[in-house]
């Protein structure tokens, strides 16, 4: 009968290898679950010895123990081998497994051959690489990088996955993520301490969003509350583990759990296009980043995510184009939606969502209210040129080059203002116009021209077709083609009187060239005034 108590270090050291070899420290396996779908992803393999006479014994208390005897490496061998018993048995049994993953101590990584020697036990029983991941305490790599970077390369050799655990709980978490090249990031919850939110809750959600940018996928560990697993979704962070879903189970009892739930893989954080290296983009010496800086016009990176957007870089020229003399702390700090009325983020949510489904640069035009603390208060239009360059999960990543065209939109409406005001005189003045493209002969109508004359929109190889149909009188038709070859030579206006239309109605006729800059004829405008004094100008006078 078992008496429950916990065991001497002595009482440990003097029955481990009974331990070993009877199975009294044997394996549990916790789930790790996609909190979106509710579908398992893997499962982390956990070492418990429970001693015949005394019953369980906590972990915390025996590993210490291990570690301390040089013992460690030979448990851990123990637990990997009975991984690949496990997964042995489902693939014998036609049960389809996720990946398990096995744990590697930091006494595991000094012992030369650990690598070697689990690589020797999964060809044993013949375990796809796939199906086991490793992992590494953060804590393992502090003293010990280049060791660590050694191993991580030679488990990578083989197709290993390599998680990262208990991220978070060490004093160089940053410099660790930097340098070493683990494929998984297990994110240590006790961030939280119990609440939702608060600064912890802002240091996992900028955690999160970083890895994205890594293309690592995180999984929170320790999850034991709805709250907390809806908060980590909430961020980008679907993958937990914990309490929540599992407890760790037994051989059997996680056999029926792979029957009962649907299995899927991990996805990876961030799938970035293939022509964007986003390690590189971070890097401030890198050339991607040179480039952004300085030799590209104004642009921006942001974020899309049901509805809602977030500024994650822009360069000087960005700011330049905005302009208002806004710093680039105000622009990343502003909602980007604010300085948009309800039509033009209508327009731009529209223009970036096609982006994301062509995978093509989309382009539109969009009206902004833009406030700073020194200029106040100015509308501006900017030309946007958008382009998906990245998805993690729902959340979008665009790239997007900018162009402040305010001052040619107001241009352009005044010219269209001078334009109407041009036409609504020329309705009464009884004026018609047209452009002639002196390298193709085609000639473009007023819409005077069109509605009164029935010429067509674009009168191809002209003025042949408006002789033939009567316009040009045949006996001016001579003259009106010296009048074209006179252009195309060179000469800058030429003018006369020409009865037009089968009527004969006289009309002053009046010509002007524009050259280009090396003094060629391109275009030629055309102009025909009705003459009130019919009888001061004779219909049949040539000049």
């Amino acid at each position: 009968m078992e008496e429950e108590r916990r065991m001497t270090e002595q009482e440990f050291i003097l029955s481990f290898e009974d331990a070993v070899s009877c199975g009294h420290i044997y394996v549990v396996y916790q789930p790790k679950m996609n909190h979106n779908t509710g579908r398992m992803i893997g499962a982390e393999a956990l070492m418990r010895w429970r001693h015949p006479a005394y019953g369980m014994q906590y972990p915390s208390d025996f590993i210490p123990v291990l570690e301390k005897n040089d013992l460690i490496c030979q448990a851990d061998l123990c637990v990997f081998e009975s991984v690949c018993r496990l997964l042995r048995k489902c693939l014998d049994r036609g049960i389809v497994p996720v990946p398990i993953s096995v744990n590697m101590s930091r006494y595991d990584i000094f012992r030369n051959n650990y690598v070697d020697e689990i690589e020797v036990i999964r060809k044993k029983y013949d375990i796809p690489v796939k199906l086991i991941h490793v992992e590494i305490t953060e804590s393992s790599a502090i003293g010990g990088m280049e060791l660590v970077t050694d191993v991580l390369q030679k488990l990578h050799g083989f197709g290993y996955i390599v998680e990262m655990d208990d991220f978070g709980s060490g004093y160089s978490s940053l410099n660790v993520l930097k340098d070493l090249n683990v494929d998984v990031i297990k994110l240590d919850m006790r961030f939280l301490s119990g609440s939702i939110g608060g600064r912890g809750g802002t240091i996992i959600s900028a955690v999160v969003q970083m890895t994205k940018w890594l293309n690592t996928p995180v999984i929170a560990e320790g999850v034991e509350t709805i709250e907390q697993a809806d908060y980590m979704k909430s961020i980008g962070c679907n993958y937990i583990q914990g309490y929540l879903y599992s407890k760790p189970l037994g051989e059997e009892d996680f056999l029926k759990k792979l029957y009962q739930i649907d299995h899927e893989p991990v996805a990876a954080a961030m799938n970035m296009t293939t022509h964007m290296d986003a390690d590189k983009f971070w890097d401030p010496e890198s050339l991607e980043t040179l480039i952004f800086n300085n030799y590209v016009g104004g642009a921006v990176i942001f974020t899309y995510l049901k509805g809602k957007a977030e500024i994650l870089r822009v360069n000087k020229k960005y700011i330049k184009e905005i302009g208002m003399n806004m710093s680039e702390k105000e622009i990343m700090a502003c909602d980007p939606w604010k300085c948009f009325d309800e039509l033009n983020m209508k327009k731009y949510k529209k223009t970036i969502l096609l982006a994301a489904q062509s995978g093509e640069e989309e382009t539109c035009e969009t009206w902004r209210t833009v406030c700073s603390k020194t200029c106040g208060e100015d509308r501006i239009c900017i030309r946007s040129f958008i382009r998906l360059i990245g998805r993690a999960g729902e959340q979008l990543i665009f790239y997007a080059m900018v162009q402040n065209v305010t001052a040619e939109k107001k241009r352009f409406d005044e010219l269209m203002d001078s334009e109407r005001k041009l036409r609504a005189a020329s309705e009464h003045a009884n004026i018609y116009a047209w452009e002639v493209n002196l390298d193709t002969n085609d000639m473009h109508p007023c819409f005077r021209c069109m509605r009164d004359l029935n010429v067509p929109p674009v009168v191809h190889d002209y003025p042949e077709p408006l002789i033939e149909n009567g316009l040009f009188p045949p006996d001016y038709a001579d003259m009106y083609r010296d009048w074209m070859r006179q252009i195309k030579e060179g000469v800058g206006t030429i003018e006369g009187i020409i009865p037009l239309t089968v009527g004969r109605i006289p009309f002053h006729v009046r010509y002007t060239t524009e050259f280009d800059e090396n003094g060629k004829p391109l275009k030629a405008y055309g102009s025909a005034t009705l003459v009130v004094d019919n009888e001061a100008n004779s219909p049949d006078r040539k000049e």
